[in-house]
């Protein structure tokens, strides 16, 4: 039987090299969107630039940050029912959520307000609903390592304290743009929602987030399909909201110097502190934009970890017997698991997910210009 590093080798695959790619191509895509789109001469409004300086900046405050997280133990608790080879993470420092999402936020702060003279409305409700959610996370994050137990705060004071926020969001958002009530679709679509839409505005905020916290289970897994998502959603709203597309832009890089410590085999570990965050952002600048078609698509993979974890806990419901006990439909939830459990490699479940969030971008970015 090879080792996992033996494994890695035979296939071809290592987190480097899945790092490497990711940061290549991400970069190139910047450089060649700011390239067609006239931008790349006027870095106020240039996504390279403040893609670069996140990325920079959070990769280098990482090699501080992370020996510091180490040296407070601030270790992850790992599942002793989860998949074998995650054994050997005990002792990798999580909450790395606090380094590289504030670089980011900060970074676009400035950028945006140099840019305008001053920071836009919607930049800050993005930041500020960003980090709130990253506030629940690092809650959630700081009881498991209190009580060394997978156990964060309870799931209805975490439900609670999203439902809260998104909440106030949805009210700055109701007063900012009272007319945003109807869901706008490719090919002219636009379905007037009413009331209705501050109900599917909380469902996405509280999705969103929860669905990228399942999808951070691998090394490299949730930072790398991040910075794709949130590339994608920056180059979609990049004609009409240039300070969102350079917050997008941010996170992205800032998501890419993460992955310089997280890629197989993680350094650290982002926490719900950073997965929270993340998925936040990403909801926000979906919910300003009125692009949530665009969010759909660029967070499928995202929606079908949470698919995959709803339908093994309903599947176990309904087929309990008299024992009490149900059966299985994946090995383990969530779906990335699962594929760990039927032989995959961790590299290679993250360079399969990598491909698919690509091709998800090229398909949203596809249908934004056809139709």
């Amino acid at each position: 039987m090879l080792s996992d590093k033996a494994s890695t080798q035979a296939v071809g695959l290592s987190g480097k090299s899945l790092f490497l790619l990711i940061l290549v191509g991400l970069s190139g895509a910047a450089l060649v969107l700011d390239w067609f789109s006239g931008r790349i001469l006027t870095p106020a409004v240039s996504f390279t630039l403040p893609f670069w300086t996140s990325v920079l900046v959070s990769t280098a405050l990482g090699y501080w940050v992370v020996p510091l997280l180490q040296a407070l133990k601030m270790s992850q608790f790992i599942r002793e029912d989860g998949p074998e080879a995650h054994l050997k993470k005990a002792g990798t420092p999580t909450m790395g959520g606090i380094f590289f999402i504030p670089v980011a936020l900060l970074i676009a702060a400035v950028w945006t307000g140099m840019a305008g003279g001053q920071l836009p409305g919607e930049v800050l409700a993005a930041i500020a609903l960003t980090l709130a959610y990253g506030f629940i996370g690092w809650l959630d994050d700081w009881q498991v390592l209190r009580y060394r137990s997978n156990r964060g705060i309870p799931p209805r004071l975490r439900l609670g304290l999203e439902v809260g926020c998104g909440v106030l969001f949805s009210a700055w958002l109701g007063w900012s743009q009272p007319e945003i009530t109807t869901l706008a679709f490719p090919f002219g679509i636009v379905l007037p929602l009413g009331f209705f839409f501050w109900l599917l505005a909380l469902f996405v905020l509280t999705a969103q987030s929860n669905a990228l916290n399942l999808t951070d289970g691998v090394d490299g897994l949730a930072a790398g399909t991040s910075a794709i998502a949130l590339l994608g959603l920056g180059v979609l709203i990049a004609p009409t909201w240039p300070g969102l597309m350079t917050f997008c832009a941010c996170l992205s890089g800032s998501c890419l110097g993460f992955l310089a410590h997280n890629y197989n085999p993680a350094r650290v570990f982002m926490g719900d502190t950073g997965s929270l965050a993340l998925g936040g952002a990403l909801a926000a600048v979906g919910l300003i934009t009125n692009t949530l078609w665009g969010l759909l698509i660029l967070s499928a993979l995202f929606l079908a970890e949470s698919v995959s974890v709803i339908a093994q806990v309903s599947y176990y419901k309904a087929t309990k017997g008299p024992d009490g006990v149900g059966k299985r439909l994946l090995k383990m939830a969530p779906l990335h698991h699962h594929l760990e459990l039927t032989g995959w490699l961790e590299t290679q479940v993250v360079a399969v997910f990598y491909g698919i969030a690509s091709l998800l971008v090229g398909v949203c970015l596809g249908l934004d210009y056809f139709f």
